[in-house]
Parts: structure tokens; C-alpha cells; sequence
């Protein structure tokens, strides 16, 4: 019989340098609740740690929301739970929080370490669902005292390479919120046709190059060279944009891949449609007085957002809703460059 002490030491894998540079090696950042020290040095230089999400415009939203130990509430965007742990001290165990998230991977290591705070079923359940299925969902849960949105992409889900979101590694082309639904965006993007492609990235970014972009993609598949990367994909988008002026074209490039990877993301995850049925179901799922926060992070969102309420507060469903958007404090924008293109909305039931 083997003894314990003759099992061999399992050694964290080693890297170059003084620091681990590549997602899969950065085992402080995987493990935040224990290497306390380390990450707060990074969050006082406005960074996010890889593998964490810092929630935004927390102290706003709960202002708003006013929670009274016992109501019941819904994070109908639950990623790292950062909304969902402050609005959980404010049921203060008298009441239930239901959440909910389309990212199964994200889910099981949030719903683990809600658990190990203390957070179990008797206070707070999780579902692996898509906010556009509310709906259903308050069949079984009655109707809610409050519920938040958070539009955003989780930085768990950006950091991590293995995801598709960035750039700024290379990694699979799949930009999928669930990776085992649907098709990755290195398949869609074979899918379409040259003016769908310019359609998508002018109607889910805005992207002012569009149509070269568009052009340089089926230009490459033609010549055989596939985009099943991020790089790949960067690479494309920096070919098709290397007609810009010298001085300033690195930075036109970098931002025209965050608009194309954005555009591309929408299209896989479907998420204007998720967000329209969101937000046509709101006003069904809320108690009277019940309110309802939405934080956004693109026009496209927040043209969405605006324009359903002021629908619903026409229609007399909301009695009242916010006077234009509520921006992170210029505090929360110096110490998280990720806020700084949030905007929060708010509805009150009739």
C-alpha cells in the first residue's frame, strides 16, 4: 500500500522571468481569496486582476435599490458575483436572491465561492439561464422586489485566452458566453457573405471601416488562409486598415478590433435579441414599486435600454425612470479603466 508520504510533490507549473505572464500560469490571480496582498497592489494601479471582475457603479445601485432585509431580488447577470455578494448583505438572510448567467463555466466557480462565504440555498439560488427566459423563471420564483442587469463582458471571460474575447492573446476565435451552445465565431464568420459581415460590424460597433474590413476577410478566405484564431483575426483587421496614416494608425487598428470583436460577439451570442426579450418581459416579472438597474457598455445597449423604458413609462408600466444615464464617479473611473464606459439606467414599476 502506497504511503503519503511517498506521493511526489505536485509543483505549480514554471515560467520564464519573475512573474507568470500567460493566463493558465497566473495561479495568485486564480485564487484572489488567497493571495489578498498581491491583489489589492494590483487594483491601487487601476487594473483588474486576470481571472477576477471587478463589479462597477456598486454604491449607485444600491442606493437605488434601497434593499430591506426579506425582499426578494434577482442578478439576472450573476459572472463573478460581485453585485450579487453586496445586494445578499442587504437581504441580510431574510429574504432570497435568485441569479442567473448563460456562462456555465463562470457559474460553478462564482456559485462555489458564494458558498464558501456563507451563502447557500436558504438565501440565494443560481441558475444556469439566459436572462431573456425571465419569464419562466417567475413561474416558480413570484415576482421580484428588484432586479439588475449587468451588460458587460465578465474580465474572467476576457482574460482568459481559451475564451475568444481578446485579442491581446492568441486563443480559439469562439466569443461564446455558453461554449457548448451554438457555433464559435470562427464558424459564423464563414457563415456570411461580404455585406453581412460589413452589416453586422456597422450595426453591433459602429465601425467606420466596415466595409474594408469586410473586404480584407473574404479577401483572405479566397487566398485560402483561414481565421480560426484571435490573432488571425487581428491580423485580418490590421491588413485591411494599413492604408491609414502612419502617426496614428496603431491605435485606429487597435480600436477597430475591439469594435470588430464586439460586433462579432453580439452576432455568436445573439445578445440585441436576448436584451430586446429582456427587456419586453421586465415589466411582468416586478412587484408594484418593484425597480429594475441596467448597466450597459455600448450604444447599441444603452439605445436599447433607453428606448424600452421610456416605451413602458409611456405606456404607464414604469411610474418612473431615470433622467439619462448615471456614469461611474470619476473615482471609480481613475481606479477601474474598465467602468469607463458604463452607463446605468434605472425603471421603477407602476
Amino acid at each position: 500500500m502506497e504511503n503519503s508520504t511517498d506521493k511526489k510533490h505536485k509543483r505549480r507549473p514554471r515560467y520564464k522571468g519573475t512573474h507568470p505572464k500567460k493566463f493558465s500560469t497566473k495561479y495568485k490571480e486564480h485564487n484572489p481569496e488567497k493571495y489578498q496582498e498581491t491583489i489589492q497592489k494590483i487594483i491601487e494601479k487601476g487594473n483588474t486582476p486576470a481571472g477576477m471582475h471587478r463589479s462597477i457603479c456598486v454604491d449607485e445601485i444600491l442606493d437605488f435599490f434601497n434593499i430591506s432585509p426579506g425582499q426578494i431580488g434577482l442578478d439576472a447577470t450573476l459572472g463573478y458575483g460581485g453585485h450579487t455578494l453586496e445586494m445578499l448583505k442587504k437581504i441580510a438572510f431574510k429574504g432570497h436572491l435568485y441569479a442567473l448567467d448563460r456562462d456555465p463555466i463562470e457559474l460553478e466557480k462564482t456559485k462555489q465561492r458564494l458558498t464558501n462565504l456563507g451563502y447557500g440555498s436558504d438565501v440565494l439560488t443560481i441558475q444556469h439561464l439566459n436572462f431573456s427566459d425571465i419569464d419562466y423563471l417567475v413561474l416558480d420564483t413570484g415576482l421580484f422586489d428588484f432586479v439588475l442587469a449587468d451588460l458587460g463582458l465578465s474580465s474572467m471571460q476576457i482574460d482568459n485566452p481559451e475564451r475568444g474575447f481578446t485579442f491581446k492573446s492568441d486563443g480559439p476565435l469562439d466569443l461564446r458566453m455558453d461554449p457548448l451552445k451554438g457555433i464559435s465565431a470562427a464558424e459564423r464568420l464563414r457563415e456570411l457573405s461580404k455585406d453581412e459581415i460589413e452589416g453586422m460590424l456597422i450595426e453591433n460597433a459602429d465601425e467606420p471601416y466596415a466595409k474594408e474590413i469586410a473586404n480584407q476577410i473574404i479577401t483572405s478566405y479566397s487566398l485560402g488562409h483561414m481565421i480560426n484564431t484571435t490573432k488571425q483575426f487581428y491580423e485580418v483587421i490590421k491588413n485591411a486598415l494599413s492604408f491609414l496614416p502612419k502617426d496614428n494608425r496603431d491605435m485606429l487598428i487597435k480600436k477597430s478590433a475591439q469594435r470588430s470583436f464586439q460586433a462579432l460577439r453580439i452576432d455568436v451570442n445573439h445578445e440585441f435579441e436576448s436584451l430586446y426579450a429582456f427587456l419586453e418581459k421586465l415589466p411582468t416579472v416586478l412587484k408594484p414599486g418593484g425597480k429594475v438597474a441596467i448597466l450597459s457598455f455600448h450604444s447599441g445597449e444603452d439605445r436599447l435600454v433607453k428606448k424600452s423604458f421610456k416605451y413602458f413609462k409611456n405606456a404607464g408600466e414604469y411610474k418612473e425612470i431615470s433622467n439619462g444615464p448615471i456614469r461611474p464617479s470619476m473615482n471609480e473611473q481613475i481606479s477601474n479603466s474598465r467602468s469607463k464606459s458604463a452607463k446605468l439606467r434605472w425603471a421603477i414599476k407602476s
